[in-house]
C-alpha cells in the first residue's frame, strides 16, 4: 500500500480506484500495441459492447455501460472516424440513429479475440491469488452506491452531526432580539416590512405571549440561528408564523425541526386546526410545510400584502 492510503485510509477509495484503472489502462495500452492493434483502452467497452450486442444508440450505450452520453458521443466519434462504426437510421423511429461495426470494425474485433481471451485469462488469474472476492466485492460497491449515492451519504452525516449541536427551546427575553433580527432579514430579503410584522416582532411578548402564543427559538452551540411562533387565533384555532433560519444555518434542518415543536405544542394546548400563511415564490418553505403535513387551502383573508397561499392541518 502506497503511503498515502495508510495515512488516509478509506477516505482516498475513489483515489485509490483511479491509480489502480490508471495502471490497468496504461499496460492495457501496452497489451494492445504487442498484439499491433491500434487500439486505445477508453474505446473498449463501446467497440465490445457493440460487437456483442449491435444497434444500440448513443444514449442505450450510455446506460448500458454506465458513462455519459458526451463520453460515449466522443468515442463513437473516434470511432466512426477509424471506420470501424457505421450509423444507421431507426426503420421505426426516424429520429433514432442506431451503431454498427462496419465489415473492417467486424475484422478488428476479430483480430482481438486471441488478446481477449489471454487478458480475461491473466485477469481471473490475478483475481484468484487474492483472499477475498474481489470482483463481488465490486458488485456489492455498485449495488450500494447506486441505493445511495456518496455525495448522499456524506451529506446525511453531516445533516445528523449538525443536528447533534441543534436544541429547540422555548423563548425568554434573551431571545427578544434574535426573534426580531431573524425575521426582518428574510422578509427584508424577498419582500416589504409591514404593519403586522412590526407588532409581532416588535413586541412579541403583547402580541403572541400574552394571547396564549408560543414562540420556539433554535439554538446551534447556543446561537440562536432560526424562530417560529405559535399564534392563538381561538381556543381550537392556532397560526404557525413568523419561521425564520438563518442563511449560515440553512439546510441543517431547523425548519423541520422547529415546525414539529409548534405543531406539537398546538397538540398538547389542545387545537384542533393549525393553519399557516406563506408566498409561492418561497418554495423550499412550501415544500417544507407539505412535508410537516399541510394541505392548500381556500378562503383564509390575510393581513399580509405578501402572502398569496394559506395552508392548515388537522390536529384531530
Amino acid at each position: 500500500m502506497l503511503p498515502l492510503y495508510e495515512l488516509s485510509g478509506p477516505m482516498a477509495l475513489g483515489s485509490r480506484l483511479r491509480l489502480l484503472s490508471e495502471w490497468i489502462t496504461r499496460d492495457a495500452a501496452r497489451v494492445y500495441e504487442s498484439y499491433g492493434l491500434d487500439f486505445e483502452p477508453r474505446w473498449f467497452s463501446v467497440f465490445f459492447a457493440l460487437a456483442n450486442d449491435p444497434g444500440k444508440s448513443v444514449m442505450e450505450l450510455a446506460e448500458f455501460i454506465g458513462q455519459t452520453h458526451v463520453s460515449i458521443s466522443q468515442i463513437v466519434t473516434a470511432l466512426t472516424k477509424k471506420g470501424w462504426l457505421e450509423t444507421k437510421i431507426d426503420a421505426a423511429d426516424k429520429r433514432v440513429k442506431r451503431l454498427y461495426l462496419t465489415a473492417t470494425g467486424q475484422q478488428v474485433f476479430e483480430q482481438m479475440k486471441p488478446m481477449t481471451k489471454d487478458v480475461d485469462t491473466a485477469i481471473r488469474t490475478l483475481l484468484s491469488h487474492m483472499h477475498r472476492d474481489l470482483w463481488g466485492a465490486l458488485d456489492e460497491l455498485e449495488r450500494g452506491l447506486l441505493d445511495k449515492d456518496f455525495f448522499t451519504r456524506v451529506q446525511d452525516l453531516r445533516l445528523a452531526e449538525d443536528q447533534a449541536n441543534i436544541r429547540i427551546v422555548e423563548y425568554t427575553p434573551q431571545y427578544r432580539d434574535a426573534f426580531s433580527q431573524l425575521n426582518y432579514e428574510w422578509i427584508q430579503r424577498y419582500f416589504e416590512i409591514e404593519e403586522p410584522d412590526r407588532k409581532a416582532l416588535d413586541n412579541p411578548e403583547a402580541y403572541i405571549l400574552d394571547k396564549g402564543g408560543k414562540i420556539f427559538i433554535a439554538l446551534i452551540k447556543d446561537e440562536p440561528l432560526g424562530a417560529c411562533a405559535l399564534i392563538k387565533k381561538d381556543e381550537k384555532t392556532y397560526e404557525l408564523g413568523k419561521m425564520a433560519v438563518s442563511p449560515k444555518a440553512q439546510g441543517k434542518g431547523l425548519g423541520l425541526l422547529l415546525g414539529q415543536a409548534v405543531i406539537q405544542k398546538a397538540k398538547d394546548l389542545g387545537a384542533s386546526r393549525l393553519y399557516l400563511e406563506s408566498n409561492t415564490k418561497l418554495i423550499p418553505a412550501i415544500n417544507l410545510y407539505y412535508k410537516l403535513g399541510f394541505h392548500k387551502v381556500e378562503g383564509y383573508a390575510s393581513l399580509y400584502a405578501r402572502c398569496n397561499i394559506s395552508m392548515e392541518m388537522s390536529l384531530k
